[in-house]
């Protein structure tokens, strides 16, 4: 059976749920192994400053929010997702992506990872999912936005499932970055299911 509760959503045996106090660190390894096996550059500051401090950038404003995937055998927290505010800056990305989503009405989806021994599970698209619902809760964004390493293994492709290509800087400005667009769902209506558990979950964030 899946429960909804407090913004819970199974994923066979995952939890997904905004991260808790507990959670903090554990997100923070994922996001931090990730960025040094996957991407290859390690610890960024300008790139990964959020990563240190989580709970100022998605826990504490309530437009954000911090999700993570929980394996309910161990408890292990296995994948995260994370949702903010801010639209894509005028440097380093283009001027047109900075004009086209501006800050204050673009959810900008950030650090949708998941460890390699827990992927092709459905996770990150369960968390995708999750955000999505959380943003059209929000009733201010007007569009959702985000940007890919093309060189992670299965990112490219699984962006191109969830979304479109609005501006690929591997073609644009030698770049190796791929911006998307993905369709904001319609907001949940207030007294539904999962209306009522996006409430609840933000109250809670909030």
């Amino acid at each position: 059976m899946i429960s909804l509760i407090a913004y819970d959503v199974q994923v066979l045996e995952y939890d997904i749920r905004p991260a808790g106090p507990d959670d903090l660190d554990r997100a923070r390894a994922v996001m931090l192994d990730t960025v040094y096996r996957d991407f290859g550059t390690g610890y960024v500051p300008r790139w990964h400053g959020d990563i240190i401090d989580l709970r100022d950038a998605y826990v504490l404003p309530p437009r954000h929010t911090l999700l993570v995937a929980v394996d309910r055998r161990d408890g292990a927290v296995v994948a995260t997702g994370a949702l903010d505010s801010r639209g894509p800056a005028h440097p380093p990305n283009p001027r047109a992506l900075a004009e086209r989503y501006p800050s204050g009405r673009t959810a900008q989806l950030r650090r949708v990872y998941v460890r390699p021994e827990h992927r092709r599970r459905g996770l990150a698209r369960r968390l995708v999912e999750a955000l999505l619902d959380f943003a059209a809760a929000d009733g201010g964004y007007r569009s959702v936005y985000l940007h890919t390493d093309p060189a992670v293994p299965g990112a490219e492709d699984f962006w191109r499932s969830q979304g479109d290509v609005v501006c690929d800087e591997r073609v644009e400005t030698g770049e190796r970055v791929v911006h998307f667009e993905i369709p904001l769902p319609a907001r949940p209506a207030p007294g539904t299911a999962i209306g009522t558990a996006i409430g609840t979950a933000t109250s809670a964030v909030g």
